[in-house]
């Protein structure tokens, strides 16, 4: 096996990994928020609210898909529908107190277990890390072509 098939095999190995932390870090947060409804609220909340459609865009997941996730949501009381100020027959997507405030904490916990997980790393080792993530992901979005994509970002165990 040649060098750059074991560093594969050993990336794909960590990212799997890295994955199931994820899914059990979620359902730590909420047992009845799977990870990719915890995906859906914080891109709702990063956007500052948004469409069912939008989301289901920017995923590339099915409509339905989307809807029920959503209605998980809704029913958590972490996600509310209001009408778009520029057009009341659109419905836009926003986080609840409650869901805002789940955010937050979360990012606080998970911000505090990425510092101290990396608490030995060199300041320059932390930025060629990021940097290489952020290329990987990068090519990630370039490969979309319109079609369900198995390694959608919202399902991480399933990252390529």
């Amino acid at each position: 096996m040649t060098d750059t098939n074991e560093a594969i095999d050993t990336i794909e190995r960590e990212l799997t990994a890295f994955a199931r932390r994820a899914r059990a870090a979620a359902a730590r947060l909420h047992p009845d928020l799977p990870l990719v409804s915890y995906t859906l609220l914080a891109h709702i909340n990063d956007q500052r609210g948004c469409r069912a459609t939008d989301l289901a865009a920017h995923y590339l997941l099915d409509k339905s898909t989307v809807s029920r996730q959503i209605g998980s949501l809704q029913k958590l009381d972490l996600v509310e529908r209001r009408p778009d100020p520029d057009d009341h027959r659109v419905q836009v997507l926003h986080p609840t107190r409650a869901g805002a405030e789940l955010l937050s904490a979360t990012h606080a916990s998970r911000h505090t277990a990425f510092q101290e997980r990396l608490a030995d790393w060199s300041e320059e080792d932390l930025t060629r890390f990021a940097a290489y993530l952020l290329r990987y992901n990068q090519a990630g979005r370039a490969d979309r072509t319109g079609r369900t994509d198995p390694a959608d970002p919202a399902d991480p165990a399933t990252a390529a």
